[in-house]
């Protein structure tokens, strides 16, 4: 009986052992069909991100990247991004960015390139950039009842820009250290926004700004508000991509000269500025006018 016994126990752990190798066995074809289900996933996934084209932007940064009356992402620039990236058979990602981590997001492969009103000026060699689409002069901005009518009347005044913008970086170049020195604070926010609501409680005395925004801004508060005619400094507005990236730039590059060519440029530009702000040419034009 005892070895009748220990004869089933011996047949159980062989078909138990026989099953564990099985399993096993199992396990690495599942485990083998999981990484070519992976890669497969991987290569559509690449194959999906050559369709789409991330653009990085201040949504807080009105006429050329903000969120309109019904929620969704507008301005000049989101809507010239838009229909170059219809024209490049690519679906446009829209992406918000927190503008002091442009860089990080660019470098990290988040966004494609920066298109927000992003100045050239001193950033030449930072990025690989499109040609320049369009002039833009930064001012400043004050009450009308303020006293200040002229950019010596800052000094002791409090001054606000937007943290990394282009009038920060033109009021802290050797150009202006005067001026800097004689204010009597100088402060950063986050976006525009909040520094209007602090130039309108009287937070501050005035805020430095680039044109496009303060025209924007200012629209149907010209009794209470005014430009600076002396401004700050000029500059030029480009697309700007991860440096190296030329095979991007030459495709938007060429995307744009369509779309000045055939009007659509003037359009968009005449719905936000009410004229046609673009600088672009082409090489026959430069030659004719030589």
């Amino acid at each position: 009986m005892k070895k009748i016994v220990a004869a089933i126990l011996l047949a159980g752990m062989a078909l138990s052992m026989a099953a564990c190798g099985n399993e096993k066995a199992d396990d690495k074809k599942v485990d083998a069909s999981v990484k070519t289900d992976g890669t497969e996933d991987a290569a559509e996934n690449e194959t999906a991100a050559g369709d789409t084209f991330t653009v990085g932007f201040d949504q807080d940064f009105p006429p050329f990247g903000y969120v309109g009356d019904d929620g969704e992402f507008t301005g000049f620039d989101i809507e010239m991004a838009t229909e170059c990236a219809k024209r490049m058979g690519k679906e446009v990602v829209l992406q918000p960015i927190d503008w002091d981590a442009k860089d990080m997001e660019l470098e990290s492969g988040t966004i494609d390139c920066i298109w927000n009103g992003f100045t050239v000026n001193g950033r030449e060699d930072q990025y690989t950039w499109s040609d320049s689409y369009m002039d833009n002069t930064q001012v400043v901005i004050t009450k009308k009842d303020s006293g200040i009518t002229t950019l010596a009347d800052l000094a002791g005044k409090i001054v606000e820009v937007q943290k990394e913008s282009s009038a920060q970086s033109a009021l802290e170049d050797e150009d202006h250290t005067e001026l800097l020195a004689s204010f009597g604070d100088f402060l950063q926010v986050a976006e525009y926004n909040t520094a209007f609501m602090d130039l309108e409680s009287g937070a501050v005395d005035a805020i430095a700004i680039d044109i496009g925004v303060a025209n924007f801004q200012l629209e149907g508060k010209e009794d209470d508000y005014l430009i600076l005619e002396e401004t700050i400094s000029s500059e030029q507005y480009a697309v700007g991509f991860l440096k190296g990236n030329e095979t991007l730039r030459d495709e938007v590059q060429s995307t744009l000269m369509e779309m000045v060519e055939d009007g659509t440029f003037a359009e968009i530009s005449d719905k936000y500025f009410g004229y046609d702000v673009c600088t672009l040419t082409n090489g026959e034009e430069e030659a004719a006018t030589e």
